[in-house]
């Protein structure tokens, strides 16, 4: 047996068991209780909106000068928003949603509604009027909140087919000045009125919070649809509170440190550490300006934690290669030989070696001349705590970021596990994994490698949904994932690929193409890919580029186009992305590389159907849609050797 603090791991759970087996790992004790008194995570927030009074909580650019609120400002005005809509009628059970960027009117909207037992909704901004239709319907929506124009827009499109809505909330105006809608009400009006009723009726928000209860649903995340329609999660205050519990085991701030707001709210993983981790830790909130200055406002903030996909750190790997490759040759040699130092350091610590001090101290100095103005750049000089998941992640962008010294950990959690399931020791760290179980988390294998997890995080199910619910939680209480995965020996867990993706070739090679995409999206010209070989004699790729990398390439080279499909097509783009794929290629077993590729012409948004709301390509719409595409590379069925000319 090996142990781990906290929690014991049964080494049969290791890859020497039988593919297919039960491998499971024995939950250990639930994290043990906060320092208050608190089973809802509502009666929490009152807590230590008394308790932080003061400490800044909030903090939302506009017009580029930060707005501070307090922990008691915040209750005060998640109080008047909750007062508010019981004042327009909404009783427990009832349902309101929300579509806005993240801003702290969102949070008072979603924790004022949770105080008073009404089921909260968050929208994806980027959801076209279709998409919002049918969250609206689903959880038979009362209240809408919306941000702006834009999205008051689309519920005018299709709010004739929403009898439940009643009430229609607006936080900015602007272009709707003069209005005259009776189902509208400005946000700023709203809040008012619930702090001039607070004013005498504080008790009745004070005796709703008393009534939770820690089985109740708090709010609905609906997943994003990748295969058929979206399904509406049921988090309860149990689920949030078992979270907010274990938070510390990945998650290492003090009062007062800072985090930066910039994924959707309505994703289950910024939910949580938005609106829920701190809670846990006191940890001060920063909404940008907007979700173009995400970047800028993170250099100027310099937070102690950020949690982000793939993709975003990615983006942050590329700014520094490109901007690398247009240094000084002597700063390109110097950022070379110092990566390459790190680069040995965090392969000893990956392997388990001793490091020497004079080693230690050497590339200590390095790192003040250099890697610090690196991070500094991104905004990355204060960081304690990088985290990264929602989707595979390639494991060179680790080890990369291990080299200047972050320590970027992988972790895997779900929707329906209202977020993380394991989390990265931070003294045995394993590129290629997700980490060990949180603490009271229980992980095995099912049938077909399937990772199948219980505890006390699982969600009650899938709203109106009772037959997802069974297909997805089995009577034990196990969830089935979905997600191919292998356990070692020591526990720790490895997500291989969705059982769905899974490549079967016409050879009978099974592949999973998640490890192929990552080492593709490694690139900086890259943003996206798609591996294709179902049926067939060999694999080829669908890719979606980086337009702001590869424009600047294009730019830099004098490389002619008119607009993006242009650049596509043009001869030294599809040099450039050949080489790229030249470059994974050799990394790969025979049986994985790839023969030929496409680029896809379009550029996609989170509003065209082959991307979900989190931008995440659907394998189906996309194969549906560029088939012949994909028909062009599989010209002669029985060649299958050497790279296809595009």
């Amino acid at each position: 047996m090996m142990r781990w603090p906290g929690r014991t791991v049964n080494n049969s759970a290791g890859s020497g068991a039988k593919p297919g087996g039960s491998h499971a790992m024995p939950a250990a004790p639930i994290p043990t209780a906060l320092p208050l008194a608190c089973d809802t995570p509502q009666k929490l927030f009152r807590a230590r909106s008394r308790a932080w009074a003061d400490n800044p909580a909030l903090r939302h650019k506009k017009k580029g000068i930060w707005d501070t609120t307090t922990w008691a400002q915040y209750f005060e005005r998640a109080r008047g928003v909750g007062l508010a809509l019981s004042r327009l009628g909404l009783q427990t059970g009832d349902s309101i949603a929300i579509i806005s960027e993240n801003r702290p009117e969102w949070l008072y909207a979603d924790l004022g509604a949770q105080c008073m037992g009404i089921l909260s909704t968050g929208i994806y901004p980027t959801s076209s009027p279709e998409q919002l239709l049918y969250i609206l319907q689903n959880a038979g929506v009362r209240l809408l909140f919306v941000e702006n124009q834009e999205q008051y827009d689309k519920v005018l499109a299709v709010r004739a087919q929403c009898p439940a809505l009643q009430h229609i909330v607006i936080t900015e105006r602007k272009g709707l000045r003069h209005l005259a809608d009776p189902m509208v009400t400005d946000f700023a009006q709203l809040l008012a009125q619930g702090l001039a009723q607070a004013s005498q009726q504080a008790g009745i928000f004070d005796a709703a919070i008393d009534q939770g209860d820690p089985s109740s649903i708090a709010f609905l995340v609906y997943t994003s649809g990748t295969t058929g329609a979206p399904k509406g999660a049921m988090v309860s205050n149990r689920n949030l509170m078992f979270q907010i519990g274990g938070v510390g085991q990945y998650q290492h701030l003090q009062p007062l440190e800072r985090t930066l707001s910039f994924l959707p709210l309505c994703h289950i993983a910024e939910r949580m550490s938005t609106v829920y981790a701190p809670l846990a830790q006191g940890q001060t909130v920063h909404f940008p300006e907007n979700s173009g200055t995400v970047f800028n406002d993170l250099r100027e903030v310099a937070p102690h934690l950020i949690f982000g996909p793939p993709r975003f750190w990615e983006k942050m790997y590329s700014q520094i290669t490109l901007y690398m490759q247009d240094a000084l040759p002597i700063a390109r040699q110097a950022y070379a030989l110092v990566l390459a130092e790190g680069a040995a350091i965090a392969q000893a610590r990956l392997a388990g070696q001793p490091i020497s001090a004079w080693r230690t101290a050497r590339h200590g100095l390095s790192k003040t001349l250099l890697i610090s103005n690196l991070r500094s750049f991104l905004g990355l000089q204060n960081i304690k705590t990088a985290l990264t998941g929602a989707a595979p992640v390639p494991p060179d962008l680790l080890r990369w970021y291990m080299a200047i010294g972050i320590d970027l950990l992988e972790a895997f959690g779900m929707t329906e596990t209202c977020g993380a399931c394991t989390a990265m020791p931070e003294t045995d760290i394993r590129i290629g994994t997700a980490g060990v179980p949180v603490k009271g988390t229980e992980i095995r294998l099912g049938p077909k490698n399937e990772v199948l997890v219980r505890g006390p995080h699982v969600i009650t199910g899938y709203w109106r949904q009772p037959e997802k619910t069974r297909e997805a939680i089995d009577a034990e209480g196990w969830l089935h994932t979905g997600d191919c995965g292998e356990i070692d020996a020591d526990g720790y867990l490895s997500i291989k690929d969705r059982l769905k993706d899974i490549i079967i070739t016409s050879g009978g090679k099974n592949i999973t193409p998640s490890n192929i995409e990552n080492h593709l999206k490694f690139s900086p010209y890259i943003s996206d890919a798609v591996v294709i070989g179902e049926g067939r004699h060999y694999l080829s790729c669908l890719v979606m580029l980086d337009q702001d990398n590869v424009a600047k390439f294009a730019q830099d080279r004098q490389v002619p186009y008119t607009d993006y499909a242009s650049m596509t097509r043009a001869p030294e783009v599809i040099a450039l992305i050949q080489a790229e794929l030249d470059l994974v290629n050799a990394k790969l077993a025979r049986v994985e590389q790839l023969k030929g590729f496409r680029i896809i012409a379009q550029l996609l948004s989170a509003e065209d159907e082959e991307l979900t709301p989190t931008m995440k390509l659907k394998r189906q719409v996309v194969a549906r849609k560029y088939a012949d595409l994909i028909a062009g590379m599989y010209p002669d069925p029985f060649i299958v050797s050497g790279p296809r000319p595009i």
